[in-house]
């Protein structure tokens, strides 16, 4: 293999970037030629060459610059510096302190030395003082990312792009690029360009006048002149679908400077490209270390991406197609059953969780804030697939956390307090919830949560924050997340000879915080268990759900459109308002009335919350923006038949006979004999019945002569 000319291959990259084009619709478009213009002008500050560019115009440049990156972004920094005047159509009106330093610096030397003619900045200061452009490099979009294992010693000095979850990003610092000293005799400047973590100061004047006089004039550290650089730590963690069996998922430093800083939080997904390279130690550390060398990457491009998946982030959807989607013949049904269509039944169930995912909208009174985040717990016999609607949910939303109850403690819920390895301050690192926030967060077992660890949740499921007094730190944490919680019973199975409460066995406290609470018994029902057979084997041996009435939506599709959804604000309006109170009134009077029975749920002020929090989620989901009646009634309806999951049948005998309970309540709503036909329908499908279970109920006491319906079906009269 010849050497590389280093000068030929700057000739090649000014001459790359001059000509490189792409067709537009008015022709030609030189794509870093504009760029390069704007830098220019002080309009954009970093240039990023997409390798995929460089493969087309020449393919082995493109295979030196993956290999040999850093040399090449020192050869693409002085092409680019040399160029930039050539691009310069005006002069520049926007200056920083760094240009009003040199500018000072030129005119002393002028007036001291007597200089007619302007001298070029380039010639007395180095060239990354003056530069004011960042660049990077984008990587082949044909090359796949790595798992962190796999970034091994043959990647180093090379362009690498892997994929992790970001486990702690450190604050954005200033770090030193070049150094400026002064020295105390002569007042000459010297400038010390700096590359690596640690420098040792310049200390004795090297300019020809101290030289010459051996007068041995000392350094001072000018901070003023010299430049500063953003730079942030960032440590991702392997993913779970990367871990081989039996190992722990391993770590690597990502080091962001310039641009690059502030581009990820904990707890997102992401692709880092950037140089793979080692860790230069000195002093003790080296001589502690030995041979061996720490790694980290140097980055070049962050983006997040979804979870198990290398796709990034797809572009949103537009009105057109959001509308489309919105106006189909059953969305509602189309988008709750495409939630793990592999599982069977669970409808109910799947609609909540489509409006967990969805969230209602946050309000923000003074001095007060009421939470839109939709808290549900998943209560229920072992075998009822709860574990697996969890596990779907955590793969499904934009940025999620799961845990289990034995395996999680209270700080690992919440927050540590660690000591920073890079600055050895005490710091805070966040722990499930807060990785989580504006998130979901799936705990199971949740039953089997100690006592003290589950507390830790009831400030985040109401007040949504987290307040730290740990270590001298006094702080309040963000933990906007929604919770979704999976338990057994608290005797294993549900045991139908003791109460709710009996059954439960979890605080009141807590309970009120969750907005649904979710029975899901395993019944035996010999039609019912054979097509839960057929549905099982069918997904075993086909690995994909039955064929069915309603399509299921692709995933990546469900979650653009959910992303759509969060972004609309419905409101309430004036209307409403009465029918929601009369609703919440009537929620309590039966409560009251139950007490003497088993009362299976407290119902307070919260359960009017959680029925705006659904009647919002609903408009949401229709992309609207106002709550109208049938969102409440839906809500209502949910929250019916989460009640309904706690009680026994055969106390209840509502599903024995459901036109009895049906005229229960049309007899009670009665002022004296008749009934407005619009609101006992409204009451009865808001009590989770169906229509035409209502249409029975009035066909079949109307043959018995016990009530009419007027021809215009406006008015029930009881004879």
């Amino acid at each position: 293999m010849s050497p590389t000319d280093y000068l030929e291959e700057k000739e090649t990259i000014k001459k790359f970037l001059t000509e490189f084009y792409t067709d537009g619709e008015n022709g030609k478009v030189f794509v870093y030629g504009l760029q390069l213009t704007k830098i220019a002008h002080r309009e954009q500050t970093e240039l990023v060459i997409n390798l995929d560019d460089v493969d087309q115009v020449d393919r082995e440049l493109a295979e030196r610059i993956a290999q040999n990156t850093r040399r090449y972004t020192t050869l693409f920094s002085d092409a680019v510096f040399e160029l930039l005047p050539t691009y310069r159509q005006r002069d520049v009106m926007a200056k920083d302190a760094l240009d009003v330093y040199i500018e000072h610096r030129m005119l002393l030397r002028q007036r001291f030395r007597g200089d007619t003619q302007p001298s070029d900045p380039r010639n007395m200061f180095p060239p990354e003082l003056i530069r004011r452009f960042e660049l990077y490099f984008a990587p082949q979009s044909r090359y796949k990312p790595l798992s962190v294992r796999k970034v091994k010693a043959d990647s180093i000095g090379k362009l690498i792009c892997t994929r992790g979850i970001v486990t702690r990003c450190t604050e954005v610092k200033p770090v030193m690029v070049v150094a400026t000293y002064t020295c105390d005799q002569c007042g000459a400047e010297s400038y010390q360009p700096i590359s690596s973590p640690t420098f040792l100061p310049l200390t004795m004047c090297p300019s020809d006048e101290c030289q010459k006089n051996k007068s041995g004039g000392r350094l001072y550290l000018q901070t003023r002149g010299s430049k500063f650089m953003k730079y942030q730590e960032i440590k991702i963690q392997e993913q779970n679908d990367q871990v081989p069996i039996g190992s722990i998922p391993r770590t690597m430093t990502v080091i962001a400077r310039g641009e690059v800083t502030r581009q990820t939080m904990p707890g997102d997904h992401v692709q880092i490209t950037g140089v793979y390279l080692p860790m230069a130690r000195t002093g003790f550390k080296q001589m502690n270390q030995g041979l061996l060398s720490e790694t980290f990457i140097e980055a070049h491009c962050i983006h997040r991406v979804k979870k198990m998946t290398d796709d990034e982030f797809g572009a949103p959807l537009n009105d057109e197609e959001l509308m489309a989607l919105a106006h189909e013949p059953d969305f509602y049904e189309k988008l709750s059953s495409s939630l793990a269509p592999e599982i069977y039944g669970h409808e109910d169930v799947k609609k909540a969780l489509l409006l967990l995912l969805v969230g209602g909208v946050d309000v923000n009174p003074h001095g007060m804030k009421i939470r839109g985040n939709i808290n549900i717990c998943l209560m229920g016999d072992p075998g009822v697939a709860k574990s697996q609607l969890l596990c779907y949910i955590d793969r499904i939303a934009p940025r999620s956390q799961y845990t289990t109850g034995r395996g999680s403690s209270g700080i690992g819920l919440t927050a540590a307090v660690m000591k920073d390895p890079v600055t050895g301050e005490m710091t805070l690192e966040g722990g499930a919830l807060v990785l989580a926030d504006q998130g979901v967060c799936c705990i199971d077992e949740f039953d089997k949560m100690l006592d003290g660890d589950r507390t830790a949740i009831h400030e985040v499921m109401e007040q949504q924050t987290i307040s730290i007094a740990k270590a001298g730190i006094l702080t309040t944490l963000n933990a906007r997340v929604s919770v979704l919680a999976a338990a057994n019973p608290a005797f294993g199975r549900y045991n139908i000879k003791k109460s709710a409460e009996a059954n439960i066995q979890l605080p009141a406290a807590l309970l009120s915080r969750f907005d649904l609470l979710w029975l899901i018994r395993d019944k035996s029902n010999s039609e019912n268990d054979l097509r839960l057979a057929q549905h099982v084997t069918y997904v075993h041996q086909h690995s994909t759900q039955p064929p069915s009435q309603i399509e299921p939506l692709d995933p990546k599709l469900m979650t653009r459109y959910i992303a759509a959804c969060k972004l609309k604000q419905p409101t309430i309006p004036e209307s409403l308002s009465e029918y929601i109170v009369s609703m919440y009134v009537d929620m309590r009077k039966q409560s009251r009335l139950n007490k003497g029975g088993h009362n299976q749920t407290f119902t307070s002020a919260r359960t009017l919350l959680a029925l705006l929090r659904l009647s919002t989620a609903l408009a949401r989901l229709r992309l609207a923006d106002v709550v109208e009646q049938a969102d409440v009634n839906e809500a209502v309806r949910l929250m019916e038949m989460s009640k309904q999951s706690l009680e026994d049948d055969e106390e209840k005998g509502r599903s024995a006979n459901p036109v009895d309970a049906i005229y229960s309540i049309i007899r009670e709503m009665s002022d004296p004999d008749t009934v407005r036909f619009d609101e006992a329908r409204q009451r009865i499908l808001a009590k989770g019945f169906t229509p035409d279970q209502f249409e029975q109920c009035l066909d079949e006491y109307q043959r018995l002569n016990v009530w009419q319906v007027n021809q215009s079906r406006t008015r029930i009269t009881f004879v």
